[in-house]
Formats: structure tokens, C-alpha cells, sequence
């Protein structure tokens, strides 16, 4: 446990308001997002999937609808785009995830939780937002399936043509 001197303090608040300079430099006042229990929140979403996403400090452990991220992801594929956000942000085994995805496939899933995993990283620490926005996380992927039409037998599809 850190002893809490006069000059440890100062040296805290120093920080604090070097850190408010950076971040009002930059244009937008970094704030913490940290509900009542210690955690913030992010919502992903990817093709038809949504992922809600619960993040606090902790040992590392994440969980996906009740069960650990490797046994809801089977493949290590979708394993890694999940984690990905914490890697790049050099954050692997600080955080606790809790999350809820609903929709689409597995792949989609991964994506979601992606993305959700980012959202709620910059909430509990607004710094991270330009190293996560730079890799492309924070932005969400709108690729969707296109819709199929009236006399095709999927979306650009036609029937064979028969001569005779």
C-alpha cells in the first residue's frame, strides 16, 4: 500500500494537470465514463451483431454470455480480433470483460465485441482514444449484407437463361 505524503501529492496533482494540458491541447477535455460500480460501458456493433460491453479493472478474465471468450470463440481467428483492442493499447491482462452479444455469427460477434471492447477502453482511459483511433477500432465497420431483389435469386443473382 502507497504511503500518501504531502510531497507524493504534489507530485499527483502535478500530474493530473500536466495530463489536463495534453488533453485539452488536443482539443476535447479527457473524462473519465465510471458508473458506481467501477466500470465503463461500449456498445459494438458489426453486420446484424451488437455487442454490450462492461469493462473493470481486474486479472484479465473475459466473459462472453456466461462462458470464457475461448470457449464462445472456438476459433483462435476470432479470438484475436476480439482481444485485438488490448494489444494494441498494451493493456492484456488488466481489465475484466463481461459482455452480452446477440445477432449474426460468430464472426460478426468477434467484430462487435471488437468494437465495443474499444468504446469502453477510451471511457476509462480517454488517452488511449488517438492510439486506438489510429489502428482503426473506434470506427465502426458498416459492411452489411445487401439485400436481396424482386426477380433475382439473391442480391445480384439471376436465373440461368435457357435459349430453348
Amino acid at each position: 500500500m502507497q504511503q500518501f505524503t504531502l510531497d507524493n501529492l504534489k507530485q499527483a496533482l502535478e500530474d493530473k494537470a500536466a495530463d489536463d494540458r495534453t488533453a485539452a491541447a488536443a482539443g476535447t477535455p479527457a473524462v473519465q465514463k465510471i458508473d458506481a460500480g467501477g466500470r465503463t460501458y461500449g456498445t459494438g456493433r458489426r453486420k446484424e451483431s451488437v455487442a454490450r460491453v462492461w469493462l473493470k479493472p481486474g486479472t484479465g478474465a473475459i466473459t462472453v454470455n456466461g462462458r470464457r471468450i475461448f470457449e464462445y470463440f472456438s476459433r483462435s481467428v476470432l479470438q484475436n480480433l476480439a482481444l485485438h483492442p488490448f494489444q494494441v493499447a498494451d493493456r492484456v491482462g488488466i481489465y475484466d470483460v463481461f459482455c452480452t452479444v446477440s445477432g449474426g455469427g460468430t464472426t460478426g460477434q468477434a467484430g462487435a465485441l471488437r468494437h465495443g471492447i474499444s468504446k469502453a477502453l477510451v471511457n476509462y482511459e480517454p488517452n488511449l482514444r488517438s492510439l486506438l483511433k489510429a489502428a482503426g477500432l473506434l470506427t465502426r465497420d458498416s459492411r452489411v449484407v445487401e439485400r436481396k431483389k424482386y426477380g433475382l435469386m439473391k442480391a445480384r443473382r439471376s436465373f440461368q437463361f435457357s435459349k430453348r
